[in-house]
């Protein structure tokens, strides 16, 4: 018997207000995920405006909307803030970068992967200056060199071994296997010029960048006469004393 006034197109396991469990549940991890957003964005704007010094999680609760206890829940600290920023810069650049890979030229490759960075970066030079700070300082989580940032610096150096790799580069002996990580400490130096470079649109650093992979593309395969391979075989013994790996 029907009764008037009841929706009896409700199923067991499922309420007219919210959708099953597993509804509910996928609609709570859209609303964290759109959340978790929030507060980084809101966490790169206060960086922008105010500078890294200046920026507190309560701040960022605040101009997000949210508690402060929630935006701890997503982020238990500042810091944890900016290795998510490491994350999304990252995901960025790959993306940017795709277009360059698709060339076999070593130059070309590197030349679109360093300019992707810079790309990507770009939106944020305004507080680059006041970042570059702290993350520069040795014992600060945010240094690239940081135990903390392992996983960013692992996906920026993997981009550029994806770079010589797909390549018709071939440097000689073991610096084959060191070379994306010396790009990837180029790209360092080549970032912090960026951050002080006031020229219009950071020109200069694009000239740089132009400069830089067309001596780098043209010094590789160098690397395979006679006389240079002893060239080859001295960076593999500095790379090895970076990563402390000879006493």
């Amino acid at each position: 018997m029907e009764t008037e006034g009841v929706d009896h197109s409700v199923r067991p396991g499922r309420s007219a207000r919210g959708g099953g469990p597993a509804e509910r549940a996928g609609e709570n991890a859209g609303k964290g995920a759109a959340t978790r957003a929030l507060i980084l964005q809101t966490a790169l704007a206060s960086f922008r405006d105010r500078g890294y010094d200046q920026t507190t999680m309560r701040g960022i609760a605040q101009s997000a909307g949210v508690s402060p206890g929630n935006a701890y829940y997503y982020f238990g600290s500042k810091e944890q803030l900016v290795q998510e920023f490491y994350a999304l810069i990252q995901d960025g650049h790959r993306l940017r970068a795709a277009e360059a890979l698709r060339s076999r030229g070593f130059a070309e490759r590197l030349r679109g992967v360093l300019h992707a960075g810079i790309d990507e970066m770009t939106p944020y030079h305004a507080f680059a200056g006041s970042f570059i700070r702290v993350a520069i300082a040795p014992t600060s989580t945010a240094s690239p060199f940081s135990p903390e940032s392992a996983a960013a610096r692992a996906a920026a150096i993997g981009l550029f071994r994806e770079a010589l790799d797909g390549s018709d580069a071939r440097p000689a002996g073991p610096l084959g296997r060191d070379l994306p990580e010396l790009l990837w400490l180029a790209y360092l130096g080549i970032t912090l010029y960026w951050v002080y470079d006031t020229s219009p649109g950071q020109a200069r650093t694009r000239q740089l960048v132009d400069g830089s992979a067309r001596m780098i593309a043209r010094a590789v395969p160098l690397t395979r006469l006679p006389g240079l391979r002893g060239v080859a075989d001295d960076l593999h013994t500095l790379v090895a004393h970076l990563r402390g790996r000879v006493p």
